[in-house]
């Protein structure tokens, strides 16, 4: 059959862009929900599951996702793997001191790991990463601050699972991911902030009936303590509620 005959029988040029549009459009729609989907979870932990499961669904070639949180370039940890795999290979990344989430991830957007068996970037932690099962993966950067870092990592169980599409699909949902980790994050610290706050009223209401001070003498003695010991106000508030601070620890003494 010849050119002309193709494009007659619906194979041709037009008929492909009008495929490849209808996909791009059907990405588009899929992304859109999940961004509704993300807005509608009521915590971190879920809207970071939800963002794994919805990788590994929508990215060609994924099998296993997972985020992972890097601290001063040395501690990884995963946070919603899909499984076991994700965890063990961001384990290995901290036990190694090797891997895309050490490195090239801070450097570049994507990382991509065609053969782990045949990787020379991180010698021993592709070997390891190899017989742990992960024998193809992708890594999308989703912030960068300082020596901190966040990524979407993709594992596949096969070598070169992952091709352009996935490349092109990955990138357009780690931009929507991006904006719901940041979103997760804010949300965790504004809780981690009110429920400090509370525990120091707690605190202060504690210290305030036992020596019958003001709120202010009462914040006074604990922001000593804190300064004494070398130890966040938080956490000297929490002794004062569990009551590890003893009796003797008066205002007077401020």
């Amino acid at each position: 059959m010849d050119q002309q005959q193709k494009i007659g029988a619906g194979q041709g040029p037009r008929s492909t862009a009008n495929a490849i549009s209808a996909g791009e459009d059907d990405l588009a729609r899929h992304l859109s929900d999940l961004a509704r989907d993300l807005q509608g979870e009521d915590s971190t932990d879920h809207t970071l599951a939800h963002v794994v499961q919805a990788a590994v669904e929508l990215i060609p070639g994924a099998e296993e996702g997972s985020i992972s949180v890097v601290i001063g370039r040395k501690e990884v940890s995963s946070q919603a793997p899909s499984g076991e795999l994700p965890r063990q290979v961001d384990a290995l990344q901290s036990e190694t001191g090797q891997g895309p989430c050490l490195d090239a991830v801070y450097e570049h957007q994507t990382v991509l790991v065609t053969d782990m068996r045949t990787e020379g970037r991180w010698p021993e932690f592709a070997r390891l990463a190899s017989e742990a099962g992960a024998a193809s993966m992708l890594s999308f950067q989703l912030y960068v601050e300082g020596d901190n870092l966040g990524a979407l990592n993709l594992y596949a169980r096969q070598p070169h699972a992952f091709d352009e599409e996935s490349d092109h699909v990955g990138a357009l949902f780690a931009a929507h991911a991006a904006v719901a980790f940041a979103g997760a994050q804010k949300q965790e610290q504004l809780t981690r902030a009110l429920a400090t706050r509370d525990l120091i009223g707690q605190a202060k209401g504690i210290l305030m009936e036992r020596y019958q001070i003001s709120g202010d003498r009462a914040f006074q003695l604990l922001a000593r303590l804190s300064q004494e010991a070398n130890r966040k106000l938080r956490d000297v508030a929490d002794q004062v509620v569990h009551g590890e601070v003893g009796h003797s620890d008066r205002p007077e003494d401020s």
